[in-house]
C-alpha cells in the first residue's frame, strides 16, 4: 500500500496536520472521515495523548503520519522508531542532521517492529531543512552551504542510510525528485492554497504546484483545520488537484 503511492489519486496523498488538542483533533477526524486518507500527528498532540491517539485514528480508518522528528543517539532512535511502528504509524520522521548511523538505526527499528507486527515497513522519512527556515536562518545555525545544497546533501545521506524518502519544502521537491528517483517518498509541508496566509512557513507552494514539483504527499494544516468548514476546505484542495 505505502510502497505504491503512484497508484493513488492526489487527493488521497493529502495529509491533514492535526496540530491541536485531542478534543479538536478527534472532532476534525470524525468530520474528515471518508474525505481525507491521511492525518498527521505531531509533537503537540502526541506528547499530550501518547500512542493511543495514533491507535484511535487507525481505528477510524486513517493512515497516520507520526511526525516526531527523532534526533538522538542511534540506540534511542532505533527504539523510538520501533515504538512508533508498534503504535500504528504508517510514516515516521527523523532529522537527517542526526547522521547516517542514526538514520540507519531508525530504519532498522521500523523494520524490526514491522516484522513483529507482520505488516509492511512504514515509510521512514528524513527531515532535511525545516520549511519554517529561510537561507538567513539556516546560515545563522552555522551551515555554510546554500539552502538547496544542504537539502540535497542530507537527502543523499538519507538514501544511503536506507530511508524511504525525505521531508522538504515544495520549492525543493523538483530537484529532490530528480535526485532520488521516481519511487522515493517526498513529503512536503509548507503547502498553502492560493490566498492563504503563510503563517510561520517560509518556503511555500500551492497544493497543485507541490505535486507538479514532484511531491509524493503534501501536508496541509491550518488552511483546513482552522477553516469554518474543514471538509469544504479539504474538498476545495481535492478539486484543485483533480
Amino acid at each position: 500500500m505505502l510502497e505504491d503511492f503512484h497508484a493513488q489519486p492526489a487527493r488521497d496523498r493529502v495529509i491533514v496536520a492535526l496540530d491541536c488538542d485531542a478534543a479538536t483533533a478527534l472532532c476534525l477526524a470524525v468530520q474528515l472521515r471518508g474525505h481525507a486518507n491521511w492525518l498527521k500527528v505531531g509533537m503537540t498532540l502526541y506528547y499530550a495523548e501518547g500512542p493511543k491517539i495514533v491507535q484511535t485514528f487507525k481505528q477510524l480508518g486513517f493512515n497516520v503520519f507520526l511526525d516526531l522528528k527523532f534526533h538522538d543517539i542511534p540506540h534511542q532512535v532505533e527504539g523510538a522508531a520501533a515504538s512508533a511502528v508498534l503504535s500504528g504509524a504508517d510514516m515516521l520522521t527523523m532529522h537527517a542532521v542526526g547522521g547516517s548511523a542514526m538514520m540507519a538505526a531508525g530504519h532498522r527499528g521500523a523494520e524490526a517492529a514491522a516484522f513483529e507486527r507482520k505488516i509492511p515497513v512504514p515509510a521512514t522519512l528524513a527531515i532535511t531543512v525545516l520549511t519554517s527556515m529561510d537561507a538567513e536562518s539556516l546560515a545563522a545555525t552555522g551551515v555554510s552551504r546554500a539552502l538547496p545544497e544542504q537539502v540535497s546533501a542530507l537527502a543523499v545521506q538519507a538514501r544511503e542510510a536506507g530511508l524511504s524518502g525525505i521531508v522538504c519544502s515544495p520549492q525543493e521537491a523538483k530537484g529532490m525528485r530528480e535526485l532520488l528517483g521516481p519511487d522515493a517518498f517526498i513529503v512536503t509541508p509548507g503547502v498553502r492554497p492560493a490566498g492563504s496566509a503563510k503563517g510561520d512557513q517560509s518556503r511555500v507552494a500551492t497544493p497543485a504546484q507541490a505535486f507538479e514539483n514532484g511531491a509524493s504527499h503534501i501536508v496541509v494544516g491550518r488552511p483546513i483545520t482552522q477553516a469554518e468548514d474543514p471538509v469544504a476546505a479539504f474538498e476545495a484542495i481535492a478539486a484543485e488537484l483533480a
